[in-house]
């Protein structure tokens, strides 16, 4: 694996891509890959985590784009 990453990231530093968005993302594909492995149950992702619910919904609130799941409408009481 570690391997894998450092050709990876070799690419991306040949690239010219910025550290930031190299981390942001990872950490966004990372996140869509668990919350798939979870067929989209943000709860169920945020533990694989070890972050709290409300962060992962902050991190997937991403401006421009696209939600890897659509979120399920609240019914009104």
């Amino acid at each position: 694996m570690r391997e894998k990453l450092r050709s990876l990231v070799a690419d991306l530093v040949r690239g010219g891509v910025p550290l930031e968005m190299a981390r942001r993302e990872f950490e966004r594909i990372y996140i869509e890959e668990v919350l798939a492995s979870h067929d989209g149950n943000q709860s169920a992702a945020a533990r694989d985590l070890g972050i709290h619910r409300n962060t992962l919904s902050r991190k997937l609130d991403i401006p421009g784009t696209p939600a890897p799941f659509p979120r399920r409408a609240r019914i009104a009481s």
